[in-house]
């Protein structure tokens, strides 16, 4: 499967195999050392190391429902009319599916797929970069991308990648797709990174996005045993990134445009049961760590406990408000 697709998911592997992930994942990490395949959070990938980048349909079949719920919270920060570019990349064509219900809203991306999501939205204007079409992710790049970019001021950027660590920020395996990520970049006030837990502490070859530029990660809850995608959010935390988690259904209850307002920092509760689309959590980046971008942040609830910091387990135990929750990711002590 992973020769025929170039990726593959655990989820579905133990799915066509009839048996637990469990299994599959103690399979997979034995092919992984005859240096079969590469094992990824979530899945596992044909070898190639750092220059590898599986294309367009290899990575559609990757932490799909991750993707949707990530697509469903992203969308809830865009408002009524604003301008806002997106990036190339599988989430970003889920968070354009969605825009397209968002009114006087201007797009501007370098990606057909996400302007195809939104060419029957007649009221979402579209602008399309020039450029030269990579066919492996249906983007343009190149310099006519590039330069088409320059004077362009929005209000915020949604861009994916195919990794995102504490100490380089998003990363990349092409040259071409990062130069034009960066000029993307540039032209928002905010930086808005969508990355499922996949990942989340996976280093590619080309930078695209320092953590230091990064406004707010959207991302999904990592598994209970993936201890690798824990600390890199938790060091997310520490370096001032905003985020965002979504659970299954997250922002299925707001419309795009209603936005993460009215949001309070969650207390002590009790193991009340969390709806479906009330499962998401916001973490505000620590005061005084970082500069801020722009003017949508959430604002910094009380601290939290001393201490070590709170399972996901924990922070979801807190009472729910009626459009999120926000819990205090506090730095691990040293």
């Amino acid at each position: 499967m992973v020769r025929a697709n170039g990726a593959v998911s655990l989820r579905e592997l133990a799915r066509v195999v009839q048996t637990s992930e469990v299994t599959v994942r103690r399979d997979v990490r034995a092919l992984e050392a005859e240096g079969l395949l590469d094992r990824r959070h979530g899945g596992a990938v044909l070898p190639g190391g750092f220059t590898r980048e599986s294309g367009f349909p290899q990575k559609s079949h990757l932490a799909t429902a991750e993707k949707t719920a990530i697509a469903d919270l992203a969308a809830s920060f865009v408002e009524e009319g604003e301008a806002v570019v997106v990036g190339a990349g599988t989430t970003t064509q889920e968070l354009a599916r969605r825009l397209a219900r968002v009114p006087g809203l201007t797009v501007v991306t370098n990606s057909l797929l996400v302007a195809q999501a939104l060419a029957h939205a007649n009221r979402v204007e579209v602008v399309m970069t020039g450029g030269t079409l990579r066919g492996s992710n249906y983007a343009l790049v190149g310099s006519g991308a590039e330069q088409s970019l320059h004077g362009l001021r929005v209000t915020r950027a949604f861009l994916s990648g195919s990794g995102l660590t504490a100490e380089r920020g998003l990363s990349t395996s092409n040259m071409l797709s990062a130069s034009v990520d960066r000029a993307l970049v540039q032209a928002a006030a905010e930086v808005v990174v969508l990355a499922d837990h996949t990942k989340l502490g996976t280093d590619t070859m080309f930078q695209t996005v320092p953590t230091d530029v990064i406004t707010r990660l959207v991302t999904d809850e990592p598994p209970s045993h993936d201890d690798r995608a824990a600390t890199e959010l938790q060091a997310l935390a520490d370096q001032g990134v905003h985020i965002s988690v979504a659970g299954p259904g997250a922002g299925s209850g707001q419309g795009p445009g209603s936005g993460p307002t009215g949001a309070v920092s969650g207390g002590g509760g009790g193991g009340e049961q969390v709806p479906q689309q009330q499962r998401r959590r916001d973490v505000p980046p620590l005061p005084g760590q970082r500069r801020t971008h722009g003017t949508h942040h959430l604002p910094p609830g009380p601290p939290g406990p001393s201490g070590p910091s709170p399972s996901p387990s924990q922070l979801r135990s807190e009472p729910p408000t009626a459009t999120a929750r926000v819990a205090d990711l506090a730095p691990r002590r040293r």
